[in-house]
């Protein structure tokens, strides 16, 4: 993947911009298909999945993908850049936040 050339940086940077949850979903939405904005979530609730140690038949279950589709994404999960452990610890850590604010 080439990250320097010019349409890729600034796809990054648009990406980097977005400040609120309305504007992400704003932008996804002019960006994307419905349909893709659907596998891309299911995408992200394997790898949760997945990371819980969750069986792949559970999983097929839960998500209606294949077991195809389950296994390219936990080689992209164990061998991939790193980007789907980011994200879920990042967002464990802000689930995390939020029930912690709800406790004071």
């Amino acid at each position: 993947m080439n990250w320097k050339n010019n349409e890729n940086q600034r796809f990054i940077q648009a990406i980097l911009a977005l400040e609120t949850e309305n504007e992400a979903k704003k932008f996804l939405r002019d960006l994307m298909t419905e349909n893709e904005i659907i596998e891309f979530a299911k995408r992200l609730q394997i790898v949760e999945l997945l990371m819980e140690k969750i069986p792949y038949s559970k999983i097929e279950e839960a998500t209606g993908f294949s077991s195809t589709t389950i296994a390219r994404v936990s080689q992209w999960l164990t061998k991939g850049e790193g980007g789907y452990k980011i994200i879920i610890n990042k967002l464990h850590h802000q689930d995390s936040d939020r029930l912690g604010k709800g406790l004071s």
